[in-house]
């Protein structure tokens, strides 16, 4: 390992070096290298590498008063220490340092240097105003095994096509399941990515992932569907988001994607007389993109349906919106059974309140049905058998 006390160093964030990460690992092809200069004002004429589209330079400019001290006096050459959280992380050879504009750079990103806009302030607080480019060494490289599962799953079942879908599952509702079966309709293998943030907020990924798991486990065929954490970092965050998703799905063995009609950064533009979606833009990523239906229930047709096929309109059709249906598990209210699996918000609720009753047992045996039998039971038990009682009609 390289002595720290005779190079220079370069303190970066886990979100740049979970970046720095992938594109070692070949995750974000055709991007192979930190870029220069000139290959980032080419990036930015073109939005292309090599025939490929890439949205925006790939570049690292860690911000810091100590940060551009040190890289402006760095030359062509001189090996440098990448640490995070005090531990080395990589070593670097430059090959250029230059100048950036922060908010120019925010721009590509997101599409706007808004500070109202979320995430762009807090990426804009990482961003330093030089940029270093050059080869870099990862001293202890992370094994990104989940590529080698990919390709063991396909081979498995001898999957001709492998879709991908990327997924926060914040938290896994009816819509989200019924995306995953339709997905899964016209696929051999669906790889679901389930989102890993920085900012852990909300549902913790470890619920996440337990809730995801729970419904692959038991209400689909077995051997047909992977889940694979994927570090949800800054360069994910702008409205070039589902370029990125493809590039990385490709990258990973997929030859589909799936993205919600409601995606984020779907957004239509209009040109050359006609109208198109971020997906116009992808040129030489070799991966067939469908946008899936969105999906509500109509009280009229007392199911899920698509709301391009519903004929009942708005005033009979219930959304499904993530952040509502999490609103009522963090204040501790079981939801209804038509917005998420009532197995589901019992394993949340019972994680996010924790020890909640002053006297469960009592509770338990007070309200529920039992057969005389004096058992322990948890709080996932009692919530479930809660929800029957709830779900129970002969007096309504």
């Amino acid at each position: 390992m390289t002595s720290s006390k005779r190079n220079k160093t370069l303190f970066i964030d886990a979100e740049a070096v979970s970046a720095l990460e992938m594109l070692k690992n070949g995750l974000l092809r055709p991007a192979t290298k930190l870029m220069n200069s000139k290959e980032s004002a080419e990036v930015l004429q073109t939005g292309l590498i090599n025939g490929q589209t890439f949205p925006f330079p790939f570049i690292l400019a860690p911000s810091g008063k100590t940060n551009a001290e040190v890289l402006k006096s760095l030359k062509p050459g001189e090996e440098i220490l990448l640490i995070c959280d005090k531990v080395e992380f990589a070593t670097l050879i430059v090959e250029e340092v230059f100048e950036i504009d922060p908010l120019e750079r925010i721009k590509q990103i997101y599409g706007t240097s808004d500070t109202g806009h979320p995430g762009v302030q807090a990426t804009l607080s990482r961003l330093g105003s030089f940029a270093i480019s050059g080869e870099f060494t990862i001293t202890n490289p992370k094994q990104f095994e989940h590529k080698n599962t990919i390709e063991e799953a396909k081979s498995l079942i001898n999957a001709k096509h492998t879709t991908a879908l990327m997924m926060a599952a914040n938290p896994l509702h009816r819509g989200h399941e019924k995306l995953i079966r339709q997905t899964l309709d016209n696929t051999d293998l669906l790889v679901i990515f389930l989102l890993k943030p920085y900012t852990e907020t909300n549902l913790s990924f470890d619920i996440r992932k337990e809730s995801l798991e729970y419904f692959i486990n038991n209400f689909l065929t077995k051997n047909e569907v992977l889940v694979v954490p994927l570090e949800n970092s800054y360069i994910f965050a702008g409205y070039n988001e589902i370029i990125l998703d493809a590039i990385v799905s490709k990258n990973y063995g997929c030859d589909r994607l799936t993205v919600g009609l409601n995606h984020a950064g779907l957004g239509m533009f209009y040109d050359s007389n006609s109208n198109n979606s971020i997906i116009d833009k992808v040129i030489g990523i070799d991966i067939e993109i469908t946008v899936a239906s969105q999906y509500v229930y109509c009280d009229k047709c007392t199911t899920l349906v698509s709301k391009t096929t519903c004929p009942h309109g708005q005033h009979h059709q219930i959304s499904f919106h993530s952040d509502s249906i999490l609103e009522l598990l963090e204040l501790g209210i079981l939801p209804p059974t038509m917005l998420i699996r009532k197995e589901l918000s019992a394993q949340i609720l019972s994680k996010l309140h924790p020890n909640r009753f002053k006297n469960l047992e009592k509770l338990y045996y007070d309200l529920l049905p039992v057969e005389g039998l004096l058992e322990e039971h948890t709080e996932k038990d009692f919530y479930l058998e809660l929800m029957k009682l709830y779900q129970t009609t002969s007096l309504t």
